[in-house]
Order: structure tokens, then sequence, then C-alpha cells
């Protein structure tokens, strides 16, 4: 079958176009053990721009994309992040991005495989149609729809449930490692039982939290941590305005302190980092894209004695003196990841937020006519809101 869609080629002058594109019904395993079943022809709604189609982009610019491409293709459907129309079902859903050969697809081993929707191996939704396996269209809460149509504010939420999943993963993982790296210091220290020093050093950990970069993944955990964690310090650095709508809104949501970025050295950087917290971070969680997160963190040392450093950059590289990371006991996690039920809890708490107010849309045919264009002078520029995304099918939104 033939669509209009956009997809990313390894092209260094076009490694995005919107053209007529073939698509097939290929069946797939959402799990190990479960049999490949035929994908669903869908209809993409709203559709979100995430941080990794730039990143393809740019790697097709580059011609690496070939490993990314499906199987006997040499092109891929790019779109991980939305809502779209099940026809046969007359109901609406959001695509479970990963699914795959492994037991855990966001955790797959060596000898598993797995693949994504728009992002690796498997086409996704910026596409007039897609198939999708039938099992990974999560069903989406009642009350959102009126006479066969979405309502907006919901859908514009709902381009959010991949990273805020991921975000709920990091926040479990956060909870699970620091609480295991730090109970034997806290059980001597509160004279306690192992379980209840578990309890404590989980709670301590996020004493003296740093967020280091404030986009939409950066402000998700800080929001999840302060759910959690009523007494957590939370600390975030960037360089926006402080007056800017993004901070003003990351603060109202999740009554963190700011500290903008715009010292003449990493060094007068990380004092003003200390300062704030009242101490070096116990938990220093690095979103920003750039290689100064880990200077900042292990060269101007400011995270503390048995601190945790959670990396969810894509790109940068860590580098730390092993001397003071080994008597200091720092403890670095990286992991993109989630699972289907961090989705649907996603899912649900997305529905009850105000996470619609930092979606800004932008117009189908303006995006379609130069997509390239669209990317790097609006979607990802300077002045970029924190999320964009596009009403695909205006037919399904009640606009």
């Amino acid at each position: 079958m033939f669509v209009n869609g956009t997809y990313f080629q390894n092209d260094p002058e076009k490694p995005l176009v919107y053209g007529e594109v073939e698509i097939e019904n290929i069946p797939r395993q959402r799990l190990r053990g479960e049999e490949p079943k035929e994908a669903v022809l869908c209809e993409p709604v709203m559709v979100g721009f995430c941080g990794t189609d730039n990143e393809l982009m740019n790697m097709g610019s580059k011609g690496l994309l070939g490993p990314k491409f499906p199987k006997g293709r040499n092109r891929l459907i790019n779109g991980h992040e939305g809502l779209v129309w099940v026809p046969s079902e007359n109901r609406f859903a959001i695509v479970l991005i990963r699914g795959g050969d492994s037991w855990d697809p966001t955790r797959y081993t060596e000898d598993e495989t797995y693949f994504e929707y728009g992002c690796d191996g498997a086409d996704g939704l910026f596409c007039d149609k897609q198939y999708f396996h039938p099992d990974m269209l999560l069903r989406i809460p009642d009350g959102f729809v009126k006479d066969g149509k979405l309502d907006l504010s919901f859908a514009k939420k709902m381009v959010f449930p991949d990273p805020f999943a991921c975000m709920l993963f990091q926040l479990e993982r956060m909870e699970d490692l620091g609480s295991a790296h730090n109970f034997r210091r806290t059980m001597k220290q509160h004279k306690c039982s192992e379980q209840e020093a578990r309890e404590i050093a989980k709670e301590e950990l996020f004493d003296r939290t740093v967020i280091f970069g404030l986009g939409t993944t950066g402000m998700f955990i800080g929001d999840l941590i302060r759910r959690a964690y009523k007494n957590a310090k939370i600390l975030f650095v960037a360089r926006s305005s402080e007056e800017s709508q993004k901070v003003r809104y990351a603060l109202k949501q999740t009554d963190a302190e700011y500290l903008k970025n715009d010292f003449d050295s990493e060094e007068e950087l990380a004092r003003a980092i200390i300062q704030k917290l009242g101490g070096r971070a116990s938990l220093f969680i690095g979103v920003s894209g750039s290689n100064v997160e880990h200077r900042i963190a292990f060269e101007q040392k400011v995270l503390g004695c048995n601190g945790v450093y959670n990396s969810f950059s894509l790109g940068p590289k860590i580098t730390f003196d092993t001397m003071p990371f080994g008597f200091e006991n720092h403890l670095i996690l990286g992991s993109i990841n989630f699972r289907q039920d961090h989705m649907e809890q996603a899912i649900r708490m997305l529905a009850e937020s105000s996470y619609d107010e930092i979606v800004e849309l932008i117009d189908k045919e303006e995006f379609i006519s130069d997509p390239i264009g669209a990317y790097r002078n609006k979607i990802y520029s300077k002045s970029a809101p924190m999320k964009t995304a596009v009403v695909w099918n205006p037919k399904y939104v009640q606009l």
C-alpha cells in the first residue's frame, strides 16, 4: 500500500523527505514467547516531534541510518509519539513503540531482538496510514472523545506518554539503585533494620537533586520526584531566562528552584550550584545533551560523596578521575527504557495533567511543504517551544 508521509533516508542534502511511500503489513512479536501477529491498519491523528527525530535526521545527512531502516528498505518513516485511530475497532489508541523477540523489549539482551516504531527497524506515525501490532495499541481513558472526535487538550497531552514513561522508569531505577547503594551506611547511622535503612536511603537520595537541563524529560523527572518526595530539594540548571514560559511552568509544576547558567566559567557555575543546594549534590541528573554535565558533576565536584549520577542524555561522553570517583563512592547509571505498564501509567497521569499547555502545534501543510526547514527553523530552533506536535488528521480532533 502506498501512502503519503515523511521519511528519513541517507542523503547529505535531503535526509528527510515528504512524499509517497510504501507501507506493508509485517507480522511482529510484542514479547518473547508470543506468536507473531498480523498488524492492524491505523490512521495517525496527532503526532509529536521528539529530539530523537532530529538526531535521526542528522544521522541521515551523514549516511549513518542504514541499521535503522526496516529490513529490505532504504528509508524509515519517522514519528513515535502520538495517537492513532483504529478503524477496525472504532477507537483511538496510543502506540506502544517498542516490541520484539525479547522478554522485555526495553531491556533486551544480546540474544534477543527488538524494534521501535518510527525509530529502529519499523515504520512510524508520520504518514496517512500505518500498520501496528494489535496488542501495542494502548487504550485511552474514557471521557475524552465526543461525537467521534478527540478533545484537543487531551490529544496534546498524549504526545508525552513515551518520554513520561521513560521518566517513570528512571525514578524507579534511581530508587532501586540509590537505596541499594547507600543503605548499609544509613543502617549504621540510624541504627535500624536493613529494610528501614533502604527506605531512608531511598528518600535521602533526593535531598539535594540537580537536574542539569530543562527540556520535557528534565521537567517530567522533576515532577515525578516532587510527587513522590515532598521534602526533596530540586534544582534545575539551564540556559533559559528565569522569565521564560518554560522555566516558570516547570517551577510551578515541580516546586523546584532554578539557576540560570550564564556564568563565565564552569568553576563559577559549580560554586553557584553548591551554594544554591546548600551542599554538594546527592543526585545529579544529566538531561542537557551536553558534555558540560559530567565535568560539572565530577571535575568540579558538584556530585557529593556517595552520590548518584543519572545520565539520560544521548551523545555526551562521561569521563571521570578514577581516584576521587572510587574514594567518593559515586554510582553512575544510564538506561533509556520503560515498560508497557509505565506507558499505561503515564497515559493515566498525563490525562489528569496540564501538560497540554506546553505543546504548540505546527500546521501540517507548513511542515510537509519543507520538513527539513521546519525542523531546523521552528521545531528545533533556539526559540522552539518545549514541545511541538502536528494534527495529522484533523477530522478526528475537536479543533
